[in-house]
């Protein structure tokens, strides 16, 4: 059997939309959408998924710069709790963080909800 013939019909076409949405997408915007993406992976009990987007948001954390190091290490303290808490299986209380801390960098950024 020809595995690569096989792959390629097997592989999942992209959303050209969201594709563009996102390549376009300002810094602030890509946050949310990468909190959007844990929210909703949370409350579906997707444990991998949900820990995926953490891990994506512990690595957009700014150690470098002794203004946001404060922040980053309360924020990685954060995401590695609700890391925990997800293994744990309390998706309620990562649900409640993750949304609390989307509610509050969409006021920072001035975007509407």
């Amino acid at each position: 059997m020809n595995t690569t013939a096989f792959s390629q019909n097997k592989t999942t076409q992209l959303n050209p939309y969201l594709v563009k949405e996102i390549l376009e997408a300002s810094p602030q915007k890509l946050l949310i959408k990468i909190y959007d993406f844990a929210i909703t992976h949370c409350q579906l009990h997707d444990m991998v998924k949900t820990n995926r987007a953490l891990d994506e948001l512990i690595n957009s954390l700014n150690f470098d710069d002794e203004k946001a190091k404060e922040i980053s290490v309360g924020l990685l303290r954060l995401y590695q709790y609700c890391q925990d808490q997800m293994r744990k299986k309390n998706h309620e209380i990562v649900y409640t963080i993750l949304t609390d801390l989307k509610d509050a960098w969409l006021t920072i950024f001035n975007m509407k909800k």
